[in-house]
């Protein structure tokens, strides 16, 4: 597969046939040497090719500078269909439906913290359920939980676990309205019911950082970061149980209608069907009811960590100054419009693994950030460095408005295991004053630090293709795995 560099930070794969399949826009890979040799090992290109064959696609498909293997879409992959024709795919999402970060400020800073890290941890690890299989810490119905995803953090807001405040700084203010939740299966409610408000497993991470580096002083002000070594807290989890379940359930009904309707494609994870049917609006409502119940999720969570925070510091929320700056999310589909070619079209943007980060001024945006661009948050590992960005009017052109999700893996979950041992990852951590509090060693060690990208050098291709802007970047000082 010839892979062409057409400018800095910029390759393409030009469209060809592929197993009989015509690729019918090319394929652009965000990446500097570094990152394009650490993508070329593993089936991202070839994955992203694929995409590249679907009906509908418009403009090219995008490999992001964190992009790696994943199902049938690579993960840090970004494609745009037209939403009235073209192929709606659910591995273009992926199964842990609205992954996502968010970050909170406050005004304490790391002297505040440093010498309570390891209580503060102890207590939001027993405060939230984390770990393979968690379950939360409410009861909840069926009623309510189908009350939560058909109206997303609207729920959170009247059940006291949200600030109004909090919605407006969340993407889609935290509710895809197209949820249905009576097209939702049984088998998913009932896996959904007692995770909500947990943290889950694998990645997904609670984090207290310190302010590092910051790059944009004005920026950084406006959206509560003042100085170095302030502290903030991040959460990284998704849909849980109840997403992945979606997603099974969505690729059985879109394989059999695949038959019906006469689709074949290069792979068989990239199983699709055309937007106008209803297969296709059905997974849509279904995505919909998973993505509220993400956002619900990362909302209780923060509820809980809020709460730690002030049984701690004997201050409330508004004395800490403990506000949501942003809340994105990084495994979505949405219809947007966009222009190609000068004209303005509607398209079904898959974003797997990918951050939206529109520009300034866009309407997608809250109001007190239209001067700025939309926040784009891209986390580290637990080892090294997250980012706080803000999205630029380049990445609308290059990107359909997306940004790398975080560092991107390079070694397989079981691979780290074996070459990373759980004791030294915590020594080294420890070493550099990071604490760590997780569900088990065996996570410790498939999320060793060494098993991603340089998280430093994935955001520094999408600054200097002028698809986001640094603002700040955070280390960690201790960390929940779950």
């Amino acid at each position: 597969m010839k892979v062409e560099k057409i400018d800095d930070n910029i390759y393409e794969i030009s469209p060809h046939k592929k197993n009989n399949f015509d690729m019918k826009v090319p394929v652009h890979i965000y990446a500097n040497d570094y990152i394009l040799n650490k993508i070329k090992q593993d089936r991202t290109l070839d994955q992203i090719s694929n995409v590249a064959t679907l009906k509908g696609i418009r403009k090219h498909a995008i490999a992001l500078s964190d992009a790696h293997q994943g199902y049938g879409f690579c993960i840090g992959g970004v494609a745009g269909t037209d939403a009235s024709d073209g192929m709606v795919s659910p591995g273009g999402v992926g199964y842990d439906i609205n992954c996502g970060v968010r970050l909170l400020r406050t005004n304490l800073y790391e002297s505040d913290v440093r010498k309570i890290i390891p209580d503060l941890l102890n207590s939001i690890y027993r405060n939230i359920p984390s770990g393979l299989g968690s379950e939360g810490k409410i009861n909840i119905n069926y009623t309510d939980l189908e009350n939560l995803v058909d109206n997303g953090l609207n729920w959170a807001l009247e059940n006291g676990y949200a600030l109004e405040k909090d919605l407006e700084h969340c993407e889609e203010n935290g509710f895809l309205k197209d949820a249905d939740s009576s097209l939702v299966s049984k088998k998913a409610k009932q896996r959904g019911l007692g995770q909500v408000g947990s943290l889950g497993s694998g990645n997904h991470f609670l984090e207290i950082q310190k302010v590092d580096k910051i790059y944009n002083k004005d920026i950084a002000k406006k959206l509560g970061i003042h100085e170095e070594k302030q502290v903030t807290v991040m959460v990284h989890t998704g849909s849980r149980a109840f997403g992945h379940q979606v997603c099974t359930d969505s690729l059985r009904m879109v394989e059999r209608a695949m038959n019906k309707y006469g689709i074949k494609v290069p792979d068989r994870e990239l199983a699709c069907v055309p937007a106008d049917t209803k297969e296709a609006q059905n997974y849509l409502s279904q995505m919909a009811c998973a993505a509220n119940f993400g956002f619900n999720n990362r909302q209780l969570i923060t509820h809980w960590i809020r709460e730690v925070f002030e049984n701690f510091f004997k201050k409330d929320v508004d004395e800490l100054d403990m506000n949501l700056i942003y809340g994105v999310c990084h495994n979505i589909l949405k219809k947007e419009e966009h222009q190609i070619n000068g004209k303005k079209v509607k398209l079904n943007i898959h974003r797997k693994g990918a951050t939206r980060a529109f520009p300034p001024n866009h309407p997608e945006i809250p109001q007190d950030y239209k001067s700025i661009g939309q926040p784009a948050l891209i986390p580290g590992t637990m080892g090294s460095a997250s980012y706080l960005c803000v999205g630029k009017q380049k990445a609308m052109d290059l990107s359909f408005g997306s940004t790398a999700h975080g560092a991107g893996r390079v070694m397989s979950r079981r691979a780290a295991d074996r070459k990373y041992p759980a004791r030294n990852v915590m020594d080294d951590l420890e070493s550099k004053g990071i604490y760590i509090k997780a569900a088990s060693m065996k996570v410790i060690a498939e999320e060793a630090p060494g098993a991603y990208k340089d998280v430093d050098a994935v955001v520094q291709v999408s600054h200097d293709l002028g698809i986001v802007e640094k603002v700040a970047r955070f280390v960690p000082i201790g960390v929940v795995k779950g």
